[in-house]
């Protein structure tokens, strides 16, 4: 079995042993480094004009443009075409409620934001054993601690079916509503698709849930060389993840989390791919999101977890 072993700044990062093909080595300029493991291409819209779509009862719907919030649609409607990359925003109150989704980004492969319901099943099962893997899973992303999180919870099947009955409990199975949902590849759990409208579904439930506390705790310990994003929002609880297309070798850059507000907390996914497909380039389009939403924190419905 083969590994590959890398670091950007504090992350640890290998692939996943169970993965059937190898993925390459990425090198960026003077940095070495390996990505979370992942075997299928992103998949992503193609390019089009600025949209915004609303989620009325939990289910992505393409539609014509709304304003929702009013400010902040309108100043991604004007920043979106002078963006150099795809990018992807959903915005949703924490507790539920109307979702409201930005951008040419709808989907793609979860990398390292899987971590999150991986700890969360992995405390459930083991907390004494998973305590510490969780810690270095979700504050510096290493690949290793995911591994033996993952490993924790039995073989590739049963891991899988842990980790989503953890994704059910904050998704379609507790909205009621139907539609697609996010499942685990029992095979590489980094390259599992996971939508930009089942994360923020995901990230909306994520302070609910039974055994999160301890995660989204540690979701406030991110290492500094990771706080790119949300991270630049004070009080964000949140997880990032990156990885290159396996053909192409472009760049996709996600993250999602939970931001406090004036009204209560809103769960909040997003995703780029900039046009250069390099991660640093990625990184930055995220980084002009998250300014964007510190800007309209207070316009924004937040929520809470029902009692």
């Amino acid at each position: 079995m083969l590994w590959w072993w890398g670091r950007r700044g504090g992350e640890v990062l290998s692939s996943i042993p169970a993965c059937r093909v190898v993925l390459r080595c990425a090198a960026l300029v003077t940095l070495l480094m390996v990505t979370s493991c992942g075997l299928i291409p992103n998949k992503h819209a193609p390019a089009s004009a600025p949209t915004i779509t609303v989620d009325p009862a939990g289910s992505w719907r393409p539609g014509p443009a709304v304003k929702l919030p009013d400010s902040l649609a309108a100043e991604f409607t004007q920043l979106q075409p002078r963006l150099p990359g795809q990018v992807g925003m959903a915005i949703m109150p924490v507790g539920g409620g109307r979702m409201t989704i930005f951008g040419d980004w709808t989907s793609g492969i979860a990398w390292s934001t899987i971590k999150v319901p991986l700890a969360i099943a992995a405390l459930r099962h083991d907390p004494v054993v998973a305590e510490g893997y969780a810690e270095a899973a979700i504050t510096v992303s290493d690949n290793g601690a995911a591994q033996a999180l993952w490993n924790s919870l039995g073989d590739g099947p049963e891991a899988a079916k842990a980790v989503q009955e953890v994704l059910d409990e904050a998704g379609d199975s507790v909205t009621g509503v139907a539609g697609p949902r996010t499942r685990m590849d029992y095979n590489s759990f980094g390259s599992t698709e996971w939508s930009l409208a089942n994360q923020a579904r995901f990230a909306s439930k994520l302070p609910c849930l039974e055994q999160a506390s301890a995660v989204t705790e540690l979701m406030q310990q991110i290492t500094p060389e990771q706080r790119w994003g949300l991270g630049s929002i004070t009080g964000a609880e949140f997880k990032g993840g990156w990885g290159p297309d396996d053909d192409t070798g472009v760049y996709l850059v996600r993250q999602f989390g939970v931001v406090p507000t004036k009204s209560g907390s809103v769960a909040i996914a997003l995703a780029a791919q900039a046009d250069s497909g390099e991660f640093e380039d990625s990184t930055a389009l995220l980084d002009r999101l998250a300014l964007l939403i510190s800007h309209h924190l207070d316009d924004l419905r937040g929520g809470k977890c029902p009692r």
